[in-house]
Formats: structure tokens, C-alpha cells, sequence
């Protein structure tokens, strides 16, 4: 641990303070997956949108900076290999491609890669530039979701924006303002109990 401490790009994330190397990132990898599908379930449908409200956009980012980037893209891409082979892990049990958030699902994968190298740049440690960061992981969702939308129902990106982003913005804020107070408190918690 102390090498991955001592680069300048690659900080520890939190799930590197867990002893074990490699059980520990393949246990990591599988509870990653678990939580963004368990979050995944906790879905709100809006009846003016094919896009449902749910909480996996959220464990996608909070996987992504705590696991790091390798352990959490693996989790987001897991969780998307076994959807796409039939595994009903997707929002309300669904499963496969052809249906219109898969886009969004896609762009788990992405954001998942670049929350967590930011948060290995020590992005994670204060709430602005933790907001920065799950922002930045939000619209890496959303370039990968809208487009996809656009094409599934065969319109124009400017109503797959109006479907697909517009309608879950001030959720999106409230997550990416949760992310902001709890991963600077977990760090501010950590580097305490490492001065005892």
C-alpha cells in the first residue's frame, strides 16, 4: 500500500485500506455488482418518461470512487454482462439490450472508470471537488444514455434530453450532494483513526 500512496496518481481509495490484495478486490469486484443491482431495485417509475428514476446511478459513482477504478469498472461491467445475458439485475427486473435505458446502463461502465480514477487523484477527499467529481460521473451517464434513448425511440436528442435528463437533474443533485458530504467524512474518519 505504501507504493500505491507514494505516486502522485495513484492514492489509495478507500477499499485499498482493506487488507488482502487479490480475495479482496474479487470480493470487492462481486460486492460491487450486489450494490449497484440491489440499488438498481429501488426504482420510482414516472409516467411521462421510459426512463425510470433509481438508485443504481448513485451506487455506480459511490462503487466507482470507493473501489477505484479497475474494481469499479469491473463491478459496473459485470453488472452489465450479466444483464445483457439474461440475469434480471436491470431497473424493475429487466434484463437484455433492447429496451430504452440500456444506454444508461452502458454509461455505468464509463462513469464507473472515470469517478474512480479521479477519486485515485484524491478527488474524493473534500466535498467540492467531490461534487466535481460525482458530476462529472453523472454526465458521463447521461452522454452515454441520451443518445442511446434518441435512437431507441427514434427521436430527436433534444426530447431524449427532455426525457431521458432533464426529469432526473434535481435527483441527480441530491445524490451528488450526498456523495459530497460522505466521502470526505469517511476519509476525515480514516485519517483520524490512522493518527491513534
Amino acid at each position: 500500500m505504501s507504493a500505491i500512496a507514494t505516486h502522485p496518481d495513484r492514492s489509495p481509495v478507500l477499499a485499498d485500506l482493506i487488507p488482502g490484495a487479490a480475495a479482496r478486490d474479487v470480493l470487492l469486484t462481486l460486492a460491487g455488482t450486489a450494490f449497484i443491482a440491489v440499488a438498481g431495485f429501488i426504482v420510482i417509475p414516472l409516467p411521462f418518461t421510459p426512463v425510470p428514476l433509481s438508485l443504481a446511478t448513485f451506487a455506480v459513482l459511490l462503487t466507482g470512487a470507493t473501489l477505484g477504478p479497475l474494481r469499479g469498472t469491473a463491478s459496473a461491467g459485470l453488472y452489465l454482462a450479466l444483464g445483457v445475458i439474461g440475469v434480471p439485475l436491470f431497473a424493475g427486473g429487466s434484463f437484455g439490450w433492447a429496451f430504452s435505458s440500456f444506454g444508461y446502463i452502458v454509461g455505468y461502465v464509463a462513469a464507473a472508470a472515470l469517478v474512480g480514477t479521479l477519486a485515485r487523484r484524491r478527488s474524493d477527499r473534500n466535498a467540492w471537488s467531490t461534487i466535481g467529481l460525482a458530476t462529472l460521473g453523472s454526465l458521463t451517464i447521461y452522454t452515454c444514455g441520451a443518445p442511446w434513448l434518441a435512437g431507441f425511440l427514434g427521436v430527436d436528442l433534444a426530447t431524449a434530453l427532455t426525457l431521458g435528463v432533464l426529469p432526473f437533474l434535481i435527483g441527480d443533485a441530491l445524490k451528488i450532494l450526498a456523495m459530497s458530504a460522505l466521502l470526505p467524512t469517511t476519509w476525515r474518519i480514516v485519517d483520524r483513526a490512522g493518527r491513534r
